[in-house]
């Protein structure tokens, strides 16, 4: 534990170092920031393995690296369902959505919506549910660098943290503002690259001391936890096994596996590849990054349990945070708990690059130019008001991230998933594969999830009732599961369509046949994109 503390200004140097390097690399990027393509999409410009690599750095957040390594430590078959449910999610993004969405779409998911549908409420519908989800997320991941700094940098006051929450949201502003996409794609790159290398050399290192036995690993980790040890490999440890506790798994496992595809900032990475092959071939690099990375948090978390202990863990400043940079310490004394503070850091600052840029995107392509200003502005006055927006959207990251430090934000990444499964991932399954998809249905199942998804989240024991919640006084928990996902997302897969089925407008049957030919083949997608 002292040692976390006393290389703090280690810590502190190799991420001033990682922040000095990416700052020449998005300063090099914003040179080629020409047009509202270049600003939004990267200029559509990236390999495939560079989008792979991109998209699986925007993915593998904070609470990925330190949450999910912390969960198996301390959880072990419970914590590694996280890993599952994270990964196997890619596949409902690679075989439905990636390909038909580049094709489709310019900039945001509502281009997609808007298609064939009105315009008008669509794109209000689908803004807000973007605004939505990336707001949800941001303040998760800006609250998190709080709990992290306590960790490794050992600032334990309140005002100290607050400072750090307002260094990452000036770190982000800068970035997204110089940098746009393109910038931010590289952030997440170099990011991803040594998030990968630093697991790996520390999954080689925890491996080699049990002689590359994972049986043996397993051992250690039961061994190491005494009379409660035998738990680590079954489930029920974190949930318990009654009927409810299951029941909860299951929503949050819906919410994980059909949340991902339609997670805004995951869907405007398609649009920064040329071509519909390179976006299929860009999840492809991104499910073996991101699934040799889970694998990697498998023994990580296995390797806590044995080398550090639970109580260790659970008696740290990060709680459950704590487990991967404790084993660091373990393994490599304070020089590889420096690098792996940094590459948190970069996580956090990553992460909430891509967010801010999507929201920025949403409000500045659907609601200035599309709707206030009717599709009659150029682009770049369409890239200014983007910008202003990062400066807002960044000084409400700071605010919102300061007053929900230290409050319990696992919810707010689960929300964040669950409105997604819930109000993008019908309407965008109906508006492809369709063809009596409707503007009622989509304003319906859109609003109907997200609405549904909140007042859900609002009545559960994750709000209220419980020694955990985030106001433990209260209890108005009249919904039993603290993930709403397994009512909310069925939901709004009905609402949808009950609102088309009940519509007695009937859309432009020539619009929903060329949505249909262009999703499949991409033909007259590449003349869509020159903005």
């Amino acid at each position: 534990m002292k040692g976390l503390q006393d290389s703090s200004w280690l810590n502190i140097t190799i991420f001033a170092a990682f922040v000095a390097v990416t700052l020449v690399i998005v300063l090099r990027a914003s040179k080629n920031n020409k047009t509202a393509a270049d600003y939004y999409a990267g200029g559509r410009s990236f390999k495939g393995w560079q989008n792979g690599t991109a998209i699986a750095g925007d993915y593998l957040s904070a609470a990925s690296f330190l949450g999910i390594t912390g969960a198996i430590a301390l959880n072990g078959y419970d914590g590694f369902l996280y890993s599952i449910g994270f990964l196997v999610a890619w596949l409902v993004a690679l075989l439905l959505v990636a390909e038909l969405l580049r094709n489709t779409g310019k900039f945001t998911m509502a281009d997609v919506l808007a298609f064939r549908l009105r315009e008008r409420p669509v794109r209000i519908a689908a803004a807000t549910s973007t605004l939505a989800v990336c707001f949800f997320y941001l303040l998760a991941q800006m609250s998190g660098a709080g709990g992290l700094v306590a960790l490794l940098l050992g600032i334990s006051t309140w005002g100290g943290q607050a400072v750090v929450i307002a260094v990452v949201g000036v770190l982000m502003i800068m970035y997204v503002l110089i940098g746009g996409m393109k910038g931010t794609t590289w952030v997440q790159i170099v990011k991803a690259f040594l998030l990968v290398i630093g697991a790996a050399a520390m999954t080689v290192m925890v491996l080699a001391m049990n002689g590359f036995d994972l049986s043996r690993l397993l051992g250690s980790a039961v061994e190491a936890g005494g009379k409660t040890g035998g738990a680590l490999l079954n489930p029920g440890l974190q949930y318990g096994v009654s009927d409810t506790t299951k029941l909860d798994f299951v929503s949050l496992g819906l919410a994980l596996v059909l949340g991902t595809a339609a997670l805004p900032h995951v869907l405007m990475r398609f649009y920064t590849v040329p071509t519909a092959k390179e976006a299929r071939k860009s999840v492809v690099w991104a499910i073996w990054l991101i699934g040799a990375f889970y694998l990697f948090t498998l023994v990580l978390g296995y390797g806590a349990a044995a080398l550090v202990g639970a109580s260790t863990i659970k008696a740290a400043p990060g709680g459950v945070n704590s487990a991967a940079p404790l084993l660091a310490f373990q393994l490599g004394g304070p020089i590889l708990l420096g690098f792996i503070a940094a590459v948190a850091f970069a996580t956090i600052l990553a992460v909430v690059a891509g967010l801010t840029i999507t929201a920025a995107a949403s409000f500045a392509h659907d609601i200035y130019a599309n709707v206030l200003a009717k599709g009659k502005t150029t682009p770049g006055a369409e890239v200014k008001v983007a910008r202003r927006t990062v400066v807002v959207i960044g000084i409400l990251a700071i605010i919102g991230g300061v007053f929900a430090n230290g409050q319990n934000v696992a919810f707010l990444v689960a929300l964040a998933f669950a409105v997604a499964a819930s109000a993008n991932l019908p309407t965008i399954l109906y508006s492809l594969f369709w063809k009596r998809f409707t503007t009622q249905g989509a304003l319906w199942s859109i609003y109907g999830g997200l609405a549904s998804a909140m007042i859900l989240i609002a009545l559960s024991p994750v709000v209220s009732g419980a020694k955990t919640s985030m106001i433990p006084g209260a209890n108005f928990a009249v919904f039993p599961l603290s993930n709403p996902g397994i009512v909310s997302i069925p939901l709004a897969f009905a609402l949808g369509w009950l609102g088309s089925v009940l519509d007695r407008r009937v859309e432009d049957p020539a619009k929903r046949a060329e949505m249909e030919v262009r999703s499949l083949t991409g033909v007259g997608a590449e003349k869509a994109v020159q903005h």
